[in-house]
């Protein structure tokens, strides 16, 4: 564990250190969030502004919803992304046989190996969203809701990876997936507001077949006190099941991977 913690270290410190050469994009990455964060704001008062039924979500309420996604979204873009891009390139040039030499697990090097400062203001204006939403919708007790957001939170960013890995896995047979990170984004976006906006079918479809609503919608629940223990043991065990079914099926894959020299 003292090497992997040591290794990620390292990997991290030279991605920023390379990152850091274009400060003046860190400005404008601030600017794009606060616009795209601005224009989702505005979608949300517009659709609430004409008595549009969310299923009890007020819009203080749905702005946690918002900030959730908004979080995972600048995580996406800091780490899982960025990762997901090399696989794809690393197998389609053959270099992935000089990974799978290293003497590290290669899912954990190919899952951490890059970091990006362009998703941090994401991530910022999330938490901030989040916490003046929920001071807006309980100024109560908040410290005791944003305790209660944190272990959904956290599954949810489990799910997202561990869809993410599956689909990049994918690459060992289809070399020509460049556009994984696009679908990831679709699938993230469809959670930037509450499961409950969405008629019927959809909600099903975003709960039961690709879990959104366990990334974006349910912790936000969990902080407003409406999602039982049933619910978070649920996004629990789906995280548990991808992130072992990604494991197993990227094990899987390297066993029909042809390398380079070969």
């Amino acid at each position: 564990m003292r090497r992997y913690l040591t290794t990620l270290k390292l990997f991290w410190s030279a991605s920023l250190a390379a990152e850091m050469e274009y400060r003046a994009n860190f400005v404008l990455a601030t600017g794009s969030a606060a616009a795209t964060l601005a224009g989702a704001l505005f979608a949300l008062w517009a659709l609430l502004r004409t008595d549009y039924a969310m299923n009890g979500w007020g819009f203080y309420e749905a702005l946690i919803v918002v900030g959730v996604y908004t979080v995972l979204d600048g995580l996406q873009q800091t780490l899982l992304q960025p990762n997901r891009q090399q696989i794809t390139g690393l197998v389609r040039e053959g270099t992935l046989d000089f990974i799978l030499l290293k003497p590290l697990d290669t899912q954990f090097w190919l899952s951490v190996r890059k970091v990006s400062i362009w998703g941090v203001p994401n991530v910022v204006l999330g938490a901030g969203l989040i916490v003046f939403a929920g001071l807006r919708t309980d100024p109560t007790v908040p410290a005791v809701g944003y305790l209660r957001l944190l272990v959904p939170l956290l599954l949810g960013i489990a799910i997202l990876y561990a869809l993410g890995y599956l689909l990049s896995t994918l690459t060992i047979w289809f070399t020509k997936m460049d556009n994984i990170t696009y679908a990831m984004q679709a699938l993230l976006e469809a959670g930037r507001y509450p499961v409950g906006a969405y008629p019927m079918a959809y909600r099903v479809f975003f709960t039961f077949v690709m879990p959104v609503a366990f990334m974006t919608t349910v912790p936000a629940e969990a902080m407003l006190g409406r999602a039982g223990g049933a619910s978070v043991a649920l996004a629990g065990a789906i995280a548990v099941l991808l992130l072992v079914g990604c494991r197993s099926f990227w094990r899987y894959a390297l066993r029909h991977y042809t390398s380079a020299s070969s």
